[in-house]
């Protein structure tokens, strides 16, 4: 017994002996950011949302952690069970969902709101990754049309239900997701030229089909001061927070556009705009910086995976992590139209902060058990 244990203990050591520490003192210098930049956001409102946000962090970072304490590979067994959990969880917000501001996207648990469209996030890496894993150790050559077939309508299904709550930013994140990590599949390239004039095509088709102020949103992204005080208004409003800011910020609670509430959803979308009004381009160059760290970290981890499996859980993180920012950093600066999408770590959410932290947790996971067998 004793050999067994003296075994055991010295294979844990060897196993946090490779935890990656620079993914989670990166991912926590941002979260500590998020927080303060929160507390700025919320000065003088009824209830600072940054306390909230902590005990939500603080749930996150045991998520994270609990998500480390066993191989990875224990997961491919939940991959399919939890895709399908997820997948039923987004029907049955059509019929026991809250409706806010008219979109129907959370389900009540208690006193808890779960939004089961943030993770869908993870149920499509879980299982994109599995797929992957599974085919690749059978599969010889590239994968045609018929081979992506399977990945693409895991990825569809929950993305199409996701839009139809309607929530269009987290649809592209899901699909983004889902079509990144099919890029890091092996792929003829002639396949990949077709699945570009299909995705043009589909997104032709589909804009009619769009909420109208959906649409009103991605007309106006080419002209917002077309509708200034409509569908243009958060656009414009942001660009003037951001642009505000100049070199230095004007200090940590002093942006105007933020405490003269001219700046919507400053505590969500377009948290990043509240941050560059007070940091200005110093604060935001650091700010990214931190964020393209985390996404060469996370790449690194996915290139040194042990298998397949860890390799596509590692990329389909990283994928989240990256759009996510690309896509809200671009929308709150006018380089992208308004979708709303949250920043990772920095903007106010449970359901989304508990993702990402999972979403790390797995990430350290494959990181710190790419040498033990």
């Amino acid at each position: 017994m004793a050999p067994e244990i003296s075994l055991a203990a010295s294979t844990d050591r060897r196993r946090y002996a490779h935890f990656p520490w620079h993914v989670a003192l990166l991912a926590l210098a941002i979260a500590g950011i998020g927080l303060w930049n929160l507390a700025a956001a919320s000065r003088g409102a009824r209830a600072p949302v940054w306390i909230a946000q902590s005990w939500w962090m603080g749930a996150g970072l045991l998520v994270a952690l609990a998500l480390t304490l066993f191989d990875y590979r224990a997961l491919q067994r939940l991959a399919w069970p939890f895709y399908g959990g997820v997948v039923a969880l987004l029907l049955l917000v059509f019929w026991k969902g809250r409706t806010v501001m008219g979109a129907r996207r959370w389900i009540g648990i208690g006193p808890v709101n779960v939004q089961p469209s943030e993770l869908a996030k993870l149920a499509v890496i879980l299982a994109l990754a599995l797929w992957f894993h599974v085919d690749d150790e059978r599969r010889k050559d590239a994968r045609g049309l018929l081979g992506l077939a399977p990945p693409l309508a895991v990825t569809l299904v929950p993305a199409l239900l996701v839009l139809k709550q309607p929530d269009l930013g987290t649809a592209l994140v899901v699909l983004a997701v889902g079509i990144t990590m099919l890029l890091f599949a092996r792929v003829r390239f002639l396949t990949l030229g077709l699945l570009a004039l299909a995705a043009s095509g589909a997104a032709l088709l589909a804009f009619p089909h769009l909420k109208p102020y959906q649409r009103k949103r991605l007309e106006t992204f080419l002209n917002p001061e077309g509708d200034a005080l409509g569908a243009g208004y958060h656009a414009l409003q942001s660009k003037i927070a951001v642009g505000s800011g100049q070199g230095l910020g004007k200090g940590w609670g002093q942006g105007t556009q933020t405490m003269l509430s001219f700046l919507p959803e400053q505590h969500t979308d377009f948290i990043f705009s509240v941050w560059a009004e007070e940091h200005g381009f110093v604060g935001c160059a650091l700010l990214l910086s931190l964020y393209f760290a985390l996404v060469g970290s996370a790449l690194e981890i996915a290139g040194n995976a042990r298998d397949r499996f860890g390799h596509f859980l590692a990329i389909g993180v990283t994928a989240m992590i990256f759009w996510q920012t690309t896509i809200n950093v671009g929308m709150v600066t006018g380089a992208l139209p308004v979708v709303g999408v949250t920043l990772p770590l920095m903007s106010y959410g449970g359901s989304s902060v508990l993702v990402v932290f999972a979403g790390l947790g797995l990430l350290a996971n494959v990181g710190m058990r790419r040498f033990v067998n």
